[in-house]
């Protein structure tokens, strides 16, 4: 629900920038943005915070009971969201792996006595095979565990290393960090 506010806050997130790197056969994309909020309202009942972006958008975010010392949020805290996603794209040549879909994640919380806090990240990995290649359009047709679908090259020397039988891994991984940070004294 954190990376949906985020989302959420639109042009007031600030995007500590995008990288991209291509290498033959591989390419990747990386963006991360940095927001802070601040609490505005707390219904304890429903677990339930209110965030206030930058420009004033608020927001409701339900904090589920891996969010521990819910106790100590209070209205005027400001939240830090930190937030970072990436996409790689390699070609396996000659193929050999399973055509799957596999999922790994973790996530870690505020111990006892701090302040409420997370830190996670999820990767999320797919494999498929080259079935075929339209060099007219530059477009791979990949079957991956799920689906079949056409994946558009839009380098030509990155294309020309594509041969059916190859295989292309994608992986996802998004990475999140939350902080809550006590209101300031008045």
């Amino acid at each position: 629900l954190i990376v949906a506010a985020t989302a959420s806050f639109g042009a007031s997130a600030q995007s500590t920038g995008v990288a991209v790197d291509r290498q033959p056969g591989k390419v990747g994309i990386a963006q991360a943005v940095d927001i802070t909020a601040t609490i505005s309202a707390i219904d304890a009942a429903k677990r339930e915070i209110t965030l206030k972006g930058p420009e004033g958008k608020e927001i409701p975010v339900v904090a589920g009971a891996e969010v521990k010392n819910f106790n100590q949020l209070k209205v005027g805290d400001k939240v830090d969201i930190q937030y970072v996603e990436a996409l790689v794209l390699e070609l396996k040549k000659g193929g050999g792996l399973p055509v799957a879909r596999t999922e790994k994640e973790e996530m870690t919380g505020a111990k006892p006595g701090e302040k409420p806090g997370v830190k996670g990240a999820r990767q999320f990995t797919v494999v498929g095979d080259v079935i075929a290649l339209d060099p007219a359009t530059q477009t791979v047709t990949l079957k991956g565990p799920q689906r079949t679908a056409e994946l558009k090259v839009r380098e030509p020397e990155q294309f020309k290393l594509i041969s059916k039988g190859d295989q292309m891994q994608a992986t996802y991984t998004e990475a999140l960090a939350v902080a809550v940070k006590p209101a300031a004294k008045k």
